[in-house]
């Protein structure tokens, strides 16, 4: 396996998949003659022209609108987005449309497209462009939510992603992108949607985490585990659909958990999940489940502000003694 970025391995995704399936094309703003705001769509449009790799207008509902009519005729969409929090203003195409065409149609249109681009915290861009939405997105019926948090997920989700019926929404955290990890080679890799992995064996405490804040909850298990707390990591990868089972598991065996999340608290993911918890392994639990999150306030463009709003290592070792009454 070759160790990459998770850039590259979002590029090698695009690339195999545009060379496996004519239907598959991409577009969105400065993919094509910018080779991508972040550069995952670096040599796609020399590589595939102009029909298939398509700069758009600074038009995010117009070209979600144009993908989502494209899906309905049989080809097969990647919509990127330069940052997810321009897709706030697609969210008509992509809510009342993609995720309810299907529905609607009595099962006649299915909606093959995928959203994709950075999501979350990048760095000191303030509170219109460091928002976390997946849980705005998990919340509808009819979407695929996927966060990745190593170059090999994000290769082998996307890949899914792209051959799914379903529309999916793929979010790339902004500050991960330069991040390296072994990657399989075979053009055939992919990892199914909805499948959680415990990314690290542990026995006292579950951490719960996904995209940006897995590398911090490993990071925390190691000096844990120095005080002799076995930590169990999972990343869930999916938001929607997600596997609460192999959580559940990992809750049965420690009896403690804590939720890492960059995403306000208040309606977000981890509240689901804790809810789900306390469903279906109340009596298992030896302590509260914790959450750690970003703070609920818009993100601050003060760098020294903005590192308080975020969760980070040492929040999150806290969250782990706290539950486990050290």
């Amino acid at each position: 396996m070759a160790e990459i970025t998770m850039r590259d391995a979002l590029t090698q995704a695009l690339r195999e998949e545009l060379a496996r399936d004519e239907a598959v094309f991409l577009m969105g703003e400065e993919v094509a003659e910018y080779q991508g705001a972040y550069k995952v769509t670096r040599g796609l449009l020399d590589e595939f022209g102009p029909k298939r790799i398509i700069d758009t207008p600074i038009t995010e509902l117009g070209f979600a609108g144009l993908g989502i009519g494209a899906a309905m005729a049989g080809l097969r969409p990647i919509v990127e987005f330069m940052t997810f929090n321009f897709s706030i203003l697609a969210t008509d195409q992509i809510i009342n449309s993609a995720a309810k065409m299907l529905y609607m149609s009595g099962g006649q249109f299915k909606i093959p497209i995928v959203f994709r681009g950075p999501g979350g915290s990048a760095y000191q861009v303030s509170s219109q462009h460091s928002q976390a939405l997946e849980s705005w997105y998990a919340y509808f019926p009819g979407l695929k939510v996927v966060m990745p948090s190593t170059p090999a997920d994000a290769k082998g989700l996307l890949k899914s992603a792209i051959r799914d019926d379903d529309p999916v929404i793929f979010i790339e955290q902004e500050r991960m992108y330069g991040m390296k990890g072994e990657v399989p080679e075979d053009e055939d890799f992919t990892i199914p949607l909805g499948v959680a992995e415990v990314k690290r064996e542990g026995t006292d405490a579950t951490i719960v985490a996904r995209s940006l804040m897995v590398p911090v909850a490993l990071k925390a298990a190691e000096e844990l585990e120095k005080d002799g707390v076995s930590c169990e990591v999972i990343d869930p990868r999916t938001i929607r659909p997600l596997d609460i089972d192999t959580i559940i598991a990992s809750v049965k065996k420690t009896n403690r958990v804590v939720i890492a999340e960059e995403s306000h608290p208040f309606c977000g993911v981890g509240a689901e999940i804790s809810a789900q918890i306390a469903e279906h392994a109340f009596d298992y639990l030896d302590a509260p489940v914790k959450r750690v999150s970003g703070v609920d306030v818009p993100m601050p463009y003060a760098k020294n502000l903005e590192q308080l709003a975020l969760p980070d290592f040492e929040k999150l070792i806290q969250a782990v003694r706290e539950v486990s009454y050290l």
